[in-house]
């Protein structure tokens, strides 16, 4: 083994198995460190715990090697007739040939590699290894000779060479791998194969919807706690309210809401985002647990400084916006008298800015129109609004930092909680949100989560908000405060607003392009995704929404 390779951390088998299956799930797992665990990598795991408890079965035995610059745990050795034999058990079926049973590719360099480390250990050589294949309740025999070891050899250089790259692999050409790993939902194979070819029909292997929920802690005082595995949240004069942790996704505390260190250290070990609000509705911070991907923040600093990069991005968001927009009015005013109500002046005037838009060849040109764009947009809202609403729930124009009337008031807190979900996907994905390609770094709010919520804004909270007051649904007494001319929403103005947030996300929409339905909050994740694939794969997917 030669110095250099003695310097460098020692490669678990798993990853050689990896390495055969696909090097891009190789990549993400042993160089980006992204590990997803699905039904079929638990059930997996839950074979080893029954063998485990099996007496006699199972040999715990971890093995390291400097020589081979391997590690890995052998699941079982046996002696047989005098000689050592290492045995892998996999949940699974073996590869079918023409001789019968045999093992796949990847099980075959993993067992051998098994070989190598025992071989070591037990300072003898062994021949043959065994894989167990629980599915077809058949044992198939390994001849580990020199083209076995070979192989291995040739698999940890690989694995070396690959780990010094910033730059993914590509995907696999053999799709049916995709259907069956668990990295398919952050490696979006499919999507990638449609962006290289309009005329492929994805499968959709991104799950449909988030598992966990939000808990928003909205009550002066309450307190989040820990108990074994449950959060509590306990509340002055109000009862104790216990959630099992697995169910919990995110914690957003809400004004002075209290949480206990032993909370904070749960939500960094379980993945469970934790995120602070004001009272007024502004997003302060959040905590998502994480690896560092280094990598992904190479190729995203080295995309986002081409300013050619950055514009096509921002050109392209900024028309998804608008269209958004557009179809928003056309749709809540289909029956009206435009030119009565005033909508029409403002369906004509986004389209001119749309218009505008797709000639801008710079980008404070773009951010001139889209800004004109988003002033007609505004100038329309009130004639989508039903007459009889109380007039002071009704909309005059944009306000903020601090809103002034009860519409904006519940604008300005929508938008902090899409905020909050757009900077969690962000993070979850592992790109920079302070380094962006359209917004300016002008406030505390990062650039690059401001840039994204913009394709969400409208479908996320402007409908259905609009919505909500045409189903008056909202009381201006009781759902805000005012302090002079500061208008904010109330504790049951922030619960009703939450409740509709948390709604809309549920609430699935089919992708124009990829052709799957998923929901909002899933969506959120994608669209980021699909950013990412702008600067490492197949680029031409992202901020293509549009309402229908």
């Amino acid at each position: 083994m030669s110095h250099e390779c003695a310097s460098e951390p020692l490669l678990r088998v798993m990853a050689l198995h990896a390495l055969t299956y696909c090097e891009r799930l190789f990549y993400l797992e042993e160089v980006e460190e992204i590990r997803l665990a699905d039904e079929a990598v638990y059930a997996g795991r839950r074979l080893h715990e029954e063998l485990a408890v099996d007496e006699g079965e199972i040999v715990s035995l971890v093995l390291e090697s400097e020589t081979h610059g391997l590690k890995g745990k052998v699941d079982c050795l046996r002696r047989r007739d005098g000689r050592l034999i290492p045995y892998e058990h996999k949940r699974g079926h073996a590869a079918k040939g023409e001789q019968g049973p045999e093992p796949w590719p990847s099980d075959k360099i993993q067992v051998s590699a098994y070989v190598l480390l025992v071989e070591e250990y037990a300072g003898c050589v062994i021949e043959e290894a065994r894989i167990r294949y629980h599915a077809d309740n058949v044992t198939v025999r390994v001849a580990v000779d020199d083209v076995a070891r070979d192989q291995v050899r040739k698999a940890v250089a690989r694995a070396r060479e690959l780990s010094k790259s910033v730059e993914r692999p590509p995907v696999t050409d053999n799709e049916r791998l995709c259907v069956r790993c668990s990295l398919a939902p952050v490696c979006l194979p499919e999507e990638e194969r449609l962006a290289g070819n309009p005329e492929w029909k994805p499968i959709r292997l991104f799950p449909r919807d988030y598992e966990r929920q939000a808990l928003h802690v909205t009550e002066p005082g309450a307190r989040v706690s820990r108990s074994g595995n449950t959060l509590v949240v306990q509340a002055p004069e109000r009862e104790r309210r216990v959630f099992p942790v697995h169910d919990v996704g995110e914690i957003v505390l809400h004004g002075h809401a209290q949480v206990t260190t032993q909370v904070i250290h749960l939500c960094a070990q379980q993945d469970i985002g934790l995120h602070w609000i004001t009272g007024g509705g502004r997003y302060i911070a959040g905590l998502v647990a994480g690896t560092s991907p280094v990598q992904r923040r190479i190729r995203q600093y080295e995309a986002l400084r081409d300013p050619g990069v950055a514009f096509r991005l921002a050109k392209r968001l900024a028309l998804t916006r608008g269209a958004s927009q557009l179809r928003f009015l056309l749709r809540a005013s289909q029956g009206m008298d435009r030119a009565a109500k005033g909508v029409q002046p403002a369906i004509n005037g986004i389209r001119a800015a749309l218009a505008a838009m797709s000639h801008a060849e710079g980008l404070d040109t773009l951010r001139g129109h889209e800004g004109e764009a988003g002033r007609a947009y505004f100038s329309g809202l009130p004639g989508i609004l039903r007459t009889d609403l109380d007039s002071r729930l009704m909309f005059t124009g944009r306000t903020r930092r601090p809103p002034q009337d009860c519409f904006n008031a519940l604008l300005s807190f929508g938008y902090s909680l899409l905020h909050r979900d757009v900077l969690q996907a962000i993070l979850a994905v592992g790109l920079e949100p302070a380094f962006g390609f359209y917004h300016q770094p002008r406030s505390a709010a990062h650039p690059l989560a401001l840039d994204l919520m913009e394709e969400f804004r409208v479908p996320m909270w402007d409908m259905p908000v609009v919505a909500s007051l045409n189903r008056l649904q909202w009381d201006p007494d009781q759902d805000f405060t005012r302090a002079g001319p500061q208008v904010w929403l109330s504790d049951a103005g922030r619960k009703k607003a939450i409740e509709i947030y948390e709604r809309r996300k549920e609430d699935e929409w089919k992708h124009p392009v990829t052709g799957y339905a998923l929901s909002y909050a899933r969506l959120i994740e994608l669209e980021v995704r699909l950013l990412e694939k702008e600067w490492t794969g197949q680029p031409g997917l992202f901020a293509r929404l549009r309402l229908r």
